[in-house]
């Protein structure tokens, strides 16, 4: 195992697997459905609100974000949207819940790449049905030696974890598409924050780039991944 780094910790949605886009797309339908009460950039802005005043009460994930447009909905027709529309976004909702997985390029090899002489560490967030539900269609469980869904990422999040699995957040790296939850928190704990970029990513998770910052990493895609780490170690 590497000297001077002993674990990788992989996020999940938009770095393993495609997610945003199902979101992009049920917003678009949200929009449809609204389209008499509000223009789209209204109805966009009031769902996010909404989203980032719920967080703290329902977490991050599909269930969150369905609650999320059946209140904005609510809120643009001042109480009198019509059942029928509760009733799509609601079976929008389920769709998105019961939606196949579908694995990103190299998502497999990057993980086979490290794990062979790195602790290998999945951390994500979100609901905890889903997330487990994702991952085990996923196929890539086996590969990991521990599973974290939390409901934040910060870099106490990250200490606790990298404290747990190898030799704590100095010798460990995170990979991920969020600035803000896979490179800036990890960084701020001590490790490697190594950037994807997705090309879709949720408003809430952007940050500023610590580009001057000696533990950022960017690569093009996961392919690239096995030769950083061994660079690294």
């Amino acid at each position: 195992m590497g000297q001077n780094l002993t674990t990788i910790g992989f996020d999940a949605d938009d770095t393993l697997w495609h997610n945003e886009r199902f979101f992009q797309l049920t917003q678009a339908h949200f929009a449809d459905l609204l389209a008499d009460h509000a223009d789209k950039d209204h109805l966009m802005q009031r769902l996010l609100a909404a989203e980032k005043r719920n967080i703290r009460h329902y977490g991050y994930g599909i269930k969150g974000f369905t609650l999320s447009m059946i209140e904005t909905a609510i809120e643009v027709t001042d109480d009198r949207v019509p059942a029928s529309v509760i009733r799509q976004l609601v079976e929008a909702g389920q769709e998105m819940l019961a939606h196949p997985i579908e694995l990103l390029p190299h998502a497999r090899e990057a993980i086979e790449g490290v794990a062979a002489t790195h602790q290998v560490v999945l951390i994500t967030k979100g609901d905890l049905i889903d997330q487990e539900r994702k991952l085990a269609q996923s196929g890539l469980g086996e590969l990991f030696d521990g599973v974290e869904i939390v409901s934040e990422k910060t870099s106490q999040t990250y200490q606790r974890v990298f404290d747990q699995y190898g030799a704590g957040p100095a010798a460990a790296m995170m990979v991920g598409n969020s600035m803000r939850s896979d490179v800036v928190a990890p960084i701020q704990a001590g490790c490697w924050g190594v950037y994807v970029p997705h090309g879709l990513v949720w408003e809430v998770e952007h940050a500023e780039t610590p580009a001057d910052n000696s533990r950022y990493r960017e690569l093009r895609d996961l392919g690239q991944l096995p030769d950083l780490v061994r660079a690294l170690s």
